[in-house]
């Protein structure tokens, strides 16, 4: 079974930064494009960000040109980062493949405000 562990998250002003990562547990990672999902309050989950096996990327417009997805396949790990954040980046992010294959993580809080 896959489990998969998101950190990062936290408080931060308008117009900073944040790194998320995520471990995954249990499956042959380096083989399956990944992406990074969020969800805000009231909102359906979306998909922010997206790199696949051989580290192609894809954005949604709205965080285009201020958040990069990476990954480090020998540490079964993908990143986010997050620069010039914006209030309305607020929610909750989530890592998994890009098709949302397998079972949710509990996602890490990441909170836009002065």
């Amino acid at each position: 079974q896959v489990q998969l562990v998101e950190s990062g998250g936290g408080l931060v002003q308008p117009g900073g930064s944040l790194r998320l990562s995520c471990a995954v547990h249990g499956s042959i990672f380096s083989i399956y494009a990944m992406g990074w999902h969020r969800q805000a309050p009231g909102k359906q989950r979306e998909l922010v960000a997206a790199i696949t096996s051989g580290g192609y990327t894809n954005y949604a417009d709205s965080v285009k040109g201020r958040f990069t997805i990476s990954r480090d396949n020998a540490k079964n790990t993908v990143y986010l980062q997050m620069n010039s954040l914006k209030p309305e980046d607020t929610a909750v992010y989530y890592c998994n493949t890009q098709k949302g294959t397998w079972a949710w993580g509990q996602g890490t809080q990441v909170t836009v405000s002065s």
